[in-house]
């Protein structure tokens, strides 16, 4: 029934202006509204609403991730925007944060200035 629908996504803050930051300086994505409800963004032509909240906790696990081709260069540019990052004793993880799935598929995590879970991943 919904397999031909648009999909949006949905995050939350109680930062705006970081977050606004964050998600247009940083990762690159389009603002597209700021409303007194949320922060619209627009990426890979999915849309992203970012909702504006009085207070919230971060889900201990990832609620966004985005495919890229280049993992190791993906990284880098995002370091250079002073984007830590995160590391997991439980996984074997390279000097950038990779970890390597058995097959073959890599995947690093960062968080947003709400404590939100974001990913990478690149496909073997």
């Amino acid at each position: 029934m919904l397999g031909a629908a648009k999909l949006m996504a949905f995050v939350a803050t109680t930062r705006p202006d970081a977050a606004k930051t964050f998600y247009t300086d940083v990762l690159g994505l389009t603002l597209a509204e700021d409303s007194p409800f949320a922060l619209v963004f627009s990426s890979g032509g999915i849309m992203l609403r970012i909702q504006k909240m009085e207070a919230f906790t971060p889900p201990a696990f990832t609620v966004l991730g985005w495919e890229v081709p280049d993992i190791a260069a993906s990284i880098a540019g995002l370091a250079a925007k002073g984007v830590a990052f995160e590391r997991f004793g439980f996984l074997p993880q390279d000097d950038a944060g990779i970890w390597t799935a058995p097959n073959g598929d890599k995947i690093a995590w960062f968080k947003d200035p709400d404590g939100n879970t974001l990913s990478l991943a690149q496909f073997d």
